[in-house]
């Protein structure tokens, strides 16, 4: 089975040669970075983890510890998060939005967005089992309002998941949206909070042709001119992911490339996050986007080990 994405198993693959490299690499004299990321980049995360625990046995260290001691900023956040189960990686993000002063809704909306009913669970699970309490509950204190009973409905992982599309149930939604958006003098945000965080992908698919054909405007319009702040962010996220996850994630690399400094954590997230999954669909959707390879970006905003680390997980130049 091909997935779209850029970093696949390695083919001959030695756990005690990765092993045996890495050791050198951070107990020589100076670190050897070139190392770090020769082995760490084109692995996929199930035989970083094999690494990962055979270094442990060797070395009575933890590889994560070792990589902290011995690289920083921006190049090791990125070591740590390829050597990070992807569920355990998300349950950090998440801890890190919600920690210290100030929500960072941005990051929540980007993963509860756009994870699957699984992804969300084996997050929760994970997050249970790092912190002893539930993620919803600690969600729970964070946020508020109309964007606080969006999130907590796409945190349960219980969107419908059948694959079977019900075009009379898509033509009553659309009518239901319009009417509770578009029609009315002020917004019944409750309507939209429950059809686009429970209804299934195709469904909801479905239900924006609909939408337009008895809008004129497409929902994504609606929502924006109908409502704001970061209930409004998060629902034109979801409706963004219902037609095109990897464009989703193309136009989230080109902001954090944009404006006043480049946005590493982001980029990070996504490129590591993404790199097994359909990190090659997000390349393609960024070039039709914006008419540049996602390459030469990320080549003209990230530098040192830190860029280079980053190029080859995006894979060859298109």
């Amino acid at each position: 089975l091909q997935t779209p994405g850029t970093v696949k198993d390695k083919v001959d693959f030695k756990v005690d040669e990765d092993v045996t490299a890495l050791r050198k690499a951070i107990e020589g004299l100076g670190t050897t970075e070139k190392t770090l990321i020769d082995v760490l980049t084109q692995r996929s995360n199930a035989q970083r983890q094999l690494v990962a625990s055979a270094y442990e046995k060797a070395t009575g260290r933890k590889l994560v510890a070792d990589l902290e001691g011995d690289t920083h900023g921006d190049f090791e956040n990125l070591l740590v998060a390829l050597v990070t189960p992807p569920a355990l990686f998300d349950c950090n993000e998440v801890i890190r939005a919600i920690k210290g002063p100030g929500t960072t809704e941005s990051i929540l909306t980007e993963i509860f967005a756009s994870r699957s009913n699984k992804q969300i669970r084996d997050m929760a699970d994970t997050y249970l089992k790092e912190t002893g309490r539930l993620m919803i509950h600690d969600l729970k204190s964070e946020v508020s309002g109309d964007y606080a009973k969006a999130l907590l409905i796409l945190a349960e992982g219980k969107r419908d998941e059948s694959t079977s599309v019900d075009a009379a149930k898509a033509k009553e939604d659309a009518k239901i949206l319009y009417e509770a958006g578009e029609k009315k003098w002020g917004t019944d945000e409750d309507k939209f909070i429950d059809i686009l965080c429970h209804r299934s992908v195709p469904q909801l698919r479905q239900t924006l042709v609909e939408y337009k054909n008895i809008s004129k405007k497409t929902l994504q319009e609606s929502i924006e001119s109908e409502m704001s702040g970061e209930v409004e962010k998060l629902l034109v996220a979801i409706v963004k992911c219902v037609k095109n996850v990897p464009a989703y994630f193309a136009e989230r690399l080109f902001k954090s490339m944009r404006g006043a400094g480049t946005d590493e954590s982001t980029l990070t997230r996504i490129i590591v996050g993404r790199s097994e999954i359909d990190l090659l669909d997000i390349k393609a959707e960024y070039k039709k986007l914006f008419g540049v390879s996602l390459h030469s970006e990320l080549k003209s905003e990230v530098s040192g080990n830190y860029g280079e680390a980053l190029m080859l997980l995006c894979g060859t130049e298109d």
